[in-house]
């Protein structure tokens, strides 16, 4: 048993060893509430989505409020990034912090995004997502009917019918 755990605890030292380091950087754009750039001290611009989080879209109901919201806590600061993966589109995928505060948590807690259940690694926001939405704070406001989650939101719109021919 003694054996098993060192030779367990040896294989996992070169994944721990090559965690990525953290980014921190001055947000330079707010693309949308959950997607900023970054701008590091050796010029290197990242493109950040913030993890575990879902805004809504431009274009959908509170999508510009949602945009503003997290400009208003990111834009012109310095941020750090701590790394949580790669999306399929190249996005450094992170946890955003301002003076130790996670925005993406603050972004949650003030009811301007979801949680975005297919990727949470942080359980916390589910608790902040439903505070939020029991409080009725920012996007719990709406209308049921606009108060549509991005993801579905997405869908409806990659799927809309075609013309017809007649």
């Amino acid at each position: 048993m003694k054996r098993y755990t060192i030779c367990l605890l040896l294989a996992l030292l070169p994944v721990t060893a090559q965690a990525t380091p953290p980014i921190t950087g001055k947000v330079v754009a707010v693309t949308d509430g959950d997607t900023i750039k970054v701008l590091d001290a050796d010029k290197q611009l990242t493109k950040v989505r913030l993890a575990g989080i879902d805004c809504p879209e431009r274009g959908q109901p509170y999508g510009r409020v949602a945009t503003d919201a997290a400009a208003a806590l990111v834009a012109g600061k310095t941020v750090e990034v701590e790394v949580v993966d790669t999306d399929r589109y190249g996005r450094t995928v992170g946890r955003v912090y301002v003076d130790g505060n996670n925005v993406n948590r603050a972004l949650v807690n003030a009811g301007h995004c979801w949680a975005y259940t297919r990727y949470v690694r942080d359980k916390m926001l589910f608790t902040l997502q439903d505070d939020a939405r029991k409080a009725q704070r920012g996007l719990w406001r709406l209308p049921a009917a606009e108060r549509m989650p991005p993801w579905e939101w997405r869908r409806k719109g990659k799927s809309k019918p075609k013309p017809s021919s007649l």
